[in-house]
């Protein structure tokens, strides 16, 4: 499957036995306070739950990435196998999609997209919503085959800040990269990651779409400068995600992704208000 799908190509395919929709959408995050969040699902969705299923709760940071084992089991009660085709939405257009993508290809499954737009393009084009996710399935034969080199840590970052082996691509707002604009999380400090660079996750996105290939190519080659050495990053490993998938719809083939972002590398150091 590509990268990304339309709501006519998921709206033609409803019925295929062998597709799997997920809906990843988050009903609450730190910085999407002025985001319009629809209502309702698409029909026979079943619900990707990332902030209470798909991560490691025992994490003192948020959102880090599940154990293979609790990623392959959540998968098969699911009912998702190695063989089916995955298309992920999110109800603010592309907001959590990206790292329900992105989990999927650290745990070895290519067959996935994501539906661009999300729901509020599936309701632009007046497609059927319903209230309720999908639930009568059997359990899937999902297993995972781990990928640990898209997963980058704090040990690693932290060497490259003098090795200078890979650039940091930063996706929280100018502001906040700058250290102009509070955190969210408001016992950390602002700032940055030494060597890093920022695209806004907003500057990828067009009305909740991403943009065209060449205008994800023109903005990525504006800040970078080795498209083969890029980790993405932001407050905590969501909006990392989206400019993740710009990257690789436009520029690169990176997805590598700094798992702990801004909020792991300020609580580690020390870049803490008092």
């Amino acid at each position: 499957m590509k990268e990304l799908v339309t709501s006519k190509w998921l709206k033609q395919n409803l019925n295929n036995p062998n597709l799997i929709i997920l809906d990843a959408s988050l009903k609450q995050s730190v910085n999407t306070t002025n985001i319009q969040q629809f209502e309702g699902t698409i029909p026979n969705a079943r619900f990707f739950d990332l902030k209470n299923v798909y991560l490691d709760k025992e994490s003192p940071f948020p959102n880090t990435i599940p154990k293979p084992e609790h990623f392959e089991l959540e998968c098969r009660k699911l009912g998702i196998n190695n063989d089916s085709e995955i298309v992920v939405f999110d109800s603010r257009g592309i907001y959590s999609s990206p790292r329900a993508w992105w989990l999927f290809k650290v745990m070895g499954h290519q067959n996935i997209a994501v539906l661009n737009g999300g729901l509020p393009d599936w309701i632009s084009n007046t497609y059927p919503v319903v209230e309720n996710h999908f639930s009568q399935f059997e359990e899937g034969n999902f297993y995972v085959a781990f990928n640990q080199s898209l997963v980058v840590d704090f040990n690693q970052v932290s060497k490259n800040t003098i090795a200078k082996e890979f650039t940091i691509v930063d996706a929280r707002s100018e502001g906040r990269f700058n250290g102009t604009e509070k955190e969210p999380r408001a016992h950390l400090k602002n700032g940055s990651i030494e060597n890093s660079v920022n695209i806004p996750y907003q500057q990828v996105l067009k009305n909740g779409r991403y943009k065209s290939k060449i205008e994800l190519k023109a903005i990525f080659e504006n800040k970078c400068t080795n498209e083969n050495d890029l980790v993405f990053s932001c407050g905590s490993g969501i909006t990392a995600c989206i400019v993740m998938l710009a990257c690789h719809i436009g520029y690169s083939n990176s997805l590598k992704v700094y798992d702990g972002s801004w909020t792991e590398w300020a609580e580690r150091n020390d870049l803490k208000f008092s």
